[in-house]
């Protein structure tokens, strides 16, 4: 029964209800605290126990990772600003037309001469007909004055035989007019034949000359005959060129994988009309994956070309790769900007630049095709090894030989040892 309702009964259970309620209030205020203070004290060795656990853990790990720094991890250098590169190639059409057919797709692997693409080819197959025609009618043109230039020659030989033909009626008609002339002196001969005898020699003299004249001709028909030959050989020349740029042009039709490759942002099927330069598609050699790695220029001064170099790409974060350091850049990436920073203005703020580090992967990594352009990666260069002694290999020009000996180059090799 409540104390409330006792009370308010009255009689004498109401009464000893009244006394007995500030006894129990008592020996209820009382109990509590020395029943709550037995737990307490059980908890206290407990929380020491676990404290002391959580130093000794803290302790245990700060030395093992002080030592590993010691040994290990202060040798290395590291970033994340990394990413696998490759050199993609754009294949583009080299003759205009519409494309026949489009045999491949984005994701697709290809090897080296496999086809991507065909242009319709009638055009160029004509325009090759064309050219073997000209050719061969050139052919003939060629043989034709081949012909006509051994007639000129014949000529020329009989021109000569009817030169000394006119050469032996001078030498009797000469002969002739002598015995003439001498028999006139003796008055046995007529006058008559003496002036014919001298016609004679005299018409002699001139068929000699005549004859001489004929075979400069005959002998200048031969000339202009190989002159008019070594023309009609030139023209075919150019026209054998032609059917070569025309079968040229018409293997461009047929649009072939320059290596292997994997294709990729593939632009255009068949059906579309491309003309000289238009892009079909990409072909991404992954077999050629590299690392370029953008380490902050105070990280530099203990990289050497040749390190071993671990790399672990974001997307098989537990795939530790082996590679080694390539080649240093010779700028850092702002100076090859489209706006490289000019620092002369008045107005200067220090940021500290990266210079690019390519990063070779062994080529059986490479081959496995899992390395993709693009994506991230964490490299941590393996210093150990270097003799600080020694400077940084130097940059060597490379030689070129010229008409006027050799000159320097702009071209830099980076030797690393």
């Amino acid at each position: 029964m409540p104390f409330r309702d006792a009370c308010a009964q009255g009689g004498p259970a109401g009464e000893a209800a009244a006394k007995a309620a500030p006894q129990a209030a008592a020996t209820a205020s009382a109990t509590p605290p020395a029943v709550a203070a037995a737990p307490a004290k059980r908890k206290r060795p407990l929380r020491r126990l676990i404290l002391l656990a959580l130093l000794l853990g803290g302790g245990t790990y700060g030395a093992y990772a002080g030592h590993e720094w010691w040994t290990t991890g202060r040798f290395f250098v590291s970033t994340d600003d990394a990413y696998v590169q490759v050199d993609i190639s754009t294949l583009a059409a080299k003759v205009s037309g519409y494309l026949e057919a489009v045999p491949v797709v984005n994701g697709q692997a290809v090897k080296a001469g496999d086809v991507i693409a065909r242009i319709e080819d009638g055009d160029y197959r004509l325009a090759l007909k064309a050219a073997e025609d000209k050719l061969a009618t050139q052919q003939s043109t060629i043989g034709r004055i081949a012909r006509q230039a051994e007639a000129a020659r014949a000529q020329v030989l009989q021109g000569e035989a009817q030169i000394d033909a006119a050469k032996a009626d001078q030498v009797r008609a000469a002969a002739d007019y002598q015995r003439q002339q001498q028999l006139a002196q003796s008055e046995f001969a007529a006058k008559a034949r003496l002036e014919q005898s001298r016609a004679d020699r005299d018409r002699s003299d001139a068929t000699v000359k005549g004859a001489e004249a004929n075979l400069i001709a005959l002998q200048a028909n031969v000339a202009v005959l190989e002159a008019q030959t070594l023309e009609a050989e030139n023209l075919a020349a150019e026209l054998r060129t032609a059917v070569d740029r025309a079968k040229r042009d018409l293997s461009f039709t047929v649009l072939r994988a320059p290596f292997d490759g994997v294709i990729g942002n593939k632009a255009t099927e068949a059906g579309a009309y491309v003309a000289p330069g238009s892009r079909i598609a990409a072909l991404v050699p992954l077999q050629s994956a590299r690392v370029d790695a953008n380490f902050k220029e105070t990280q530099l001064g203990r990289v050497r070309v040749g390190q071993p170099v671990h790399i672990r790409v974001d997307a098989w974060p537990d795939r530790d790769i082996l590679g080694t350091v390539e080649s240093l850049s010779p700028a850092s990436g702002s100076v090859f900007s489209l706006l490289p920073p000019d620092n002369a203005t008045g107005n200067f703020t220090k940021i500290v630049q990266r210079l690019p580090v390519r990063v070779r992967v062994p080529e059986a990594v490479a081959r496995e095709g899992l390395l993709r352009p693009g994506l991230s990666v964490v490299v941590r260069v393996d210093t150990r090894g270097l003799d600080e002694s020694q400077p940084p290999a130097p940059i060597e020009p490379h030689q070129a030989v010229s008409e006027g000996g050799p000159t320097v180059t702009s071209a830099l090799h980076v030797t690393g040892r």
